[in-house]
């Protein structure tokens, strides 16, 4: 069975066991989704499942994207986001739509989002670098990254070394988390601790890799 969902993310509250225990949870707006197409390995070369969300005004969407909504007379609503999952069975054809109660109590999901920007960090907040001496004739190197090279030979920093950059905004997943709560009516699913991304941030719900 196919189980992926696309939401957006609420916030994070807690809930208590029965025992009284209280558990971090992450609410997420998830769904309800669209199957937009389904893509197969005799046509494509892999199998996977493209799901729409969150409808919108058709003057929102270009011609072409209206076009491939509307196409084999599917008369599927505007919708801003497509995003494609790869799944191992399709058990879903185009046109259907998928819901939170594709997830129940218990089971294990990844999820997707987009980390929260940092602009331009430094050594030592983007990497955790030490940093330079407090004391002993030190006084403007606290922060600094210290020598960034070898000597004559290269005589240059390799590509890819740490370094001071632009922080965040990066495609993170946080994998195996347990679903806690299940809300079809509202569309809520709430997964135990915290998900990646700020309130309101785009997420995708996928059956855990790690089990």
């Amino acid at each position: 069975m196919f189980k992926g969902l696309i939401g957006k993310k609420i916030g994070m509250t807690q809930i208590f066991d029965e025992t009284g225990v209280a558990i971090p949870v992450t609410l997420i707006e998830a769904g309800p989704c669209y199957v937009t197409q389904v893509r197969t390995p005799e046509k494509e070369g892999y199998l996977a499942v493209q799901l729409g969300y969150d409808e919108v005004k058709p003057k929102r969407l270009t011609g072409g994207e209206m076009g491939h909504l509307k196409r084999n007379n599917l008369d599927l609503p505007p919708m801003r986001f497509l995003r494609e999952f790869r799944t191992k069975t399709a058990e879903v054809k185009e046109g259907d739509q998928v819901t939170v109660s594709v997830f129940g109590i218990g089971e294990r999901v990844d999820v997707i989002g987009t980390s929260k920007g940092k602009g331009f960090a430094g050594g030592v907040k983007r990497y955790h670098f030490r940093g330079g001496p407090k004391t002993h004739g030190q006084s403007d190197r606290l922060r600094g990254p210290g020598s960034r090279s070898s000597t004559t030979t290269p005589g240059r920093v390799y590509k890819g070394s740490r370094g001071a950059g632009h922080m965040g905004d990066d495609r993170v997943t946080a994998q195996s988390l347990k679903v806690v709560l299940v809300d079809a009516e509202r569309n809520l699913i709430g997964v135990r601790g915290a998900v990646p991304g700020a309130r309101g941030g785009l997420v995708l719900i996928n059956e855990a890799r790690k089990q």
